[in-house]
């Protein structure tokens, strides 16, 4: 027997970046043709897209992990890797996608809506992209960058016009079987209904869908019994019909006390779609009040005694039987009807355009702010220099002497300087930490050294070059000035 399925967490991966390659091009007669390393692909994305053929969450209930493919590094003569593969999940019409701290993300309405719920990560430039001027041939790629992940909560809010409202075994599922050509479980006993139901009417020309939403008590908007998992249910319904059970032998209870102490959960029920829909609070759908079981005779009694009541209030009221079928026909035309009316009053939204805003590929911007947990040490946040961290090799000396290079140039030594650094801080950027040396010069490499290395790291190449540069200089001096060199 399948199980329906309306709350999900779902945990999405993207794929990863794939690395770049450092290559040189090599031929006869060519030892050094230049760089030709690839880029790395771009990993893939995870996407949610609504499908017909979905209809619960029962899926992603037993597979709750996603994982989207990695992109493939690059490879020599220029030839970039492929990307990953997007992983396309199928919802059904009406899934919420809401994160951990409860803020709607996307209202998947509509066949073929999509919703990327992860991005894959860059994949790094090879060395032939990081050829420069000042480094012909870099021997040095940059990392792939992690895909996006996180966990995500799944709500299914079916999409219905006509929402059947009452308590248990009051006979919504039964007026539902008789209205379409569903067959929900039904049964003598309360909370028979473990689900919604819905069903497809067709009444003259216009055809419609009515959700049987399990029984509702007292309290269910604060979460008692099963109602505050199915009012959610009634949050895209256009019209709230009240079925209400005329003969109930429990103490207490008659069809108006019943419809009030719906009416007072329906109140405080606050959807969270209230802006997004666009339909308001549920206190503001249309009524109309179905009072059932009229083959009883006390039930067809009492339904005539209570009607004017409810009239009083402006609905529709309509007494019928649904083991008998009587007072169905009119029903369903008035309910079609209502149904024609508001969506007359409410045409559906013009479908907006997408709009594509790509982000900004040098976004500059970062802070400098100092370590609470290290005496003299700083922080640097900001998205452009976490992600130079992350796409660096820290095996490769010519890699951090790269990093190094923009970091100078982005003004974060200046702005270390500005706030106070002292040489030998200790400076974190993203999940990487370091001893600051601002005597890192920026932009061209001072000494040549060999590729994968850099010598501006290593303190005593750096000051013996300057050594030997300084007595090269003295010697040249001495020579011009004596006669017998001239």
């Amino acid at each position: 027997m399948s199980r329906f399925i309306d709350r999900v967490v779902l945990h999405v991966s993207a794929g990863k970046g794939g690395n770049g390659c450092a290559s040189v091009h090599r031929e006869k007669f060519k030892p050094l043709g230049g760089p030709d390393g690839g880029n790395g692909g771009r990993g893939g994305d995870v996407v949610l897209e609504v499908d017909r053929n979905v209809h619960t969450l029962l899926d992603f209930h037993f597979h709750p992990r996603a994982k989207a493919t990695n992109g493939t590094q690059g490879m020599g003569g220029n030839r970039e890797g492929a990307n990953g593969s997007d992983l396309i999940l199928k919802v059904p019409d009406g899934t919420v996608v809401v994160d951990k701290d409860g803020e709607v993300l996307a209202d998947l309405v509509g066949i073929g809506t999509r919703f990327v719920a992860a991005r894959g990560g860059r994949g790094g430039l090879g060395n032939a992209s990081l050829a420069s001027k000042a480094r012909k041939a870099p021997g040095f790629a940059l990392l792939g960058e992690d895909g996006e992940s996180g966990d995500l909560i799944l709500e299914l809010k079916s999409v219905a016009d006509v929402g059947l409202v009452g308590f248990p075994s009051a006979g919504k599922s039964s007026l539902v079987s008789v209205l379409s050509a569903a067959k929900p479980k039904i049964g003598d006993y309360p909370f028979t209904t473990l689900q919604p139901n819905l069903g497809v009417v067709s009444s003259g020309d216009t055809t419609f869908t009515v959700a049987d939403v399990p029984g509702l008590i007292p309290g269910a908007s604060e979460g008692r019994g099963l109602g505050l998992d199915f009012l959610r249910h009634l949050e895209r319904c256009a019209v709230l019909a009240h079925v209400v059970d005329c003969a109930t032998l429990e103490p207490g209870r008659d069809p108006i006390s019943d419809v009030d102490a719906l009416e007072t959960e329906l109140a405080a029920y606050q959807p969270a779609l209230k802006g997004d829909a666009g339909l308001g609070d549920l206190a503001d759908r249309p009524r109309i009040v179905i009072l059932n079981k009229a083959d009883v005779p006390e039930a067809a009694e009492l339904a005539e005694m209570v009607t004017p009541d409810f009239e009083a209030r402006g609905w529709p009221v309509f007494t019928i039987s649904a083991v008998s079928r009587e007072g169905l026909r009119p029903l369903t035309f008035a309910l079609a009807k209502m149904v024609a009316e508001y969506r007359e009053a409410h045409p559906p939204a013009e479908p907006k355009r997408q709009v594509i805003r790509p982000i900004a590929a040098k976004e500059t911007g970062f802070d400098v702010i100092a370590d609470p947990d290290t005496p003299g040490g700083f922080i640097v946040r900001g998205t452009q220099p976490e992600r130079w961290v992350r796409q660096t090799a820290f095996d490769n000396d010519e890699a951090v002497g790269y990093l190094a290079d923009r970091l100078a140039r982005l003004g974060v030594e200046d702005a270390l300087v500005k706030h106070g650094a002292e040489p030998g801080a200790f400076v974190t950027i993203g999940d990487v930490g370091f001893e600051w040396e601002p005597q890192t010069a920026a932009g061209v490499d001072i000494v040549r050294t060999g590729r994968g290395t850099d010598a501006r790291l290593d303190q005593d190449e750096r000051i013996g070059a300057a050594e030997r540069k300084h007595a090269r200089r003295v010697r040249r001096g001495l020579e011009s000035e004596d006669p017998e060199n001239r």
